[in-house]
């Protein structure tokens, strides 16, 4: 449920004004904006010059309108230069921060590009899982070896032993 059927717009911004919202209506694709897919729109502009941010998001109509994007990466022709824009979040009224659309700065560099990529996922998977560590939770670790648990008590106690039967919480 990472895709979206909803009405996404783009704006681009550069030294030289902007394009206004420009709806991505054709893909390269036959269904746009699958989940884990890459579309490729060819959207008409005056040369912007330089580009720094974009702005994007959808309208929030149709079933599933919720988006993850990841990047957006847009081909400047004229100067033969390539303009990436990490989002890495939802666009979605229930998930993240409720917002459907994003202000994306440019990055600076492809070499920075794979270190931010790298730390945008980090992140992503510590918001994800840092409910676990929250004071007061009891961690419990399935060991196939022993095909016991392994306890991490609020305590600081550790059970390494494991009781095979334990009733107690979720297996992480």
């Amino acid at each position: 449920n990472a895709g979206t059927e909803a009405d996404v717009f783009i704006s681009a911004y550069g030294e030289r004004g902007d394009t206004g919202s420009r709806q991505l209506l054709r893909s390269q694709k036959s269904k746009k904006f699958l989940k884990g897919q890459t579309d490729i729109f060819a959207v008409k502009a005056v040369h912007l010059g330089h580009l720094y941010k974009i702005v994007i998001g959808h309208n929030g109509l149709g079933s599933g309108n919720g988006w993850f994007l990841d990047k957006v990466l847009i081909k400047d022709p004229i100067r033969d230069v390539d303009y990436t824009f990490l989002c890495h979040r939802w666009l979605d009224q229930g998930q993240d921060d409720g917002n459907i659309a994003r202000e994306l700065a440019v990055t600076a560099s492809s070499m920075l590009l794979g270190r931010q990529e790298l730390e945008l996922k980090r992140e992503e998977t510590w918001a994800a899982e840092k409910w676990k560590f929250q004071k007061g939770n009891t961690l419990q670790f399935y060991n196939r070896l022993t095909r016991g648990f392994i306890c991490l008590n609020p305590d600081s106690r550790v059970d390494a032993f494991g009781d095979k039967k334990n009733k107690y919480g979720k297996v992480f």
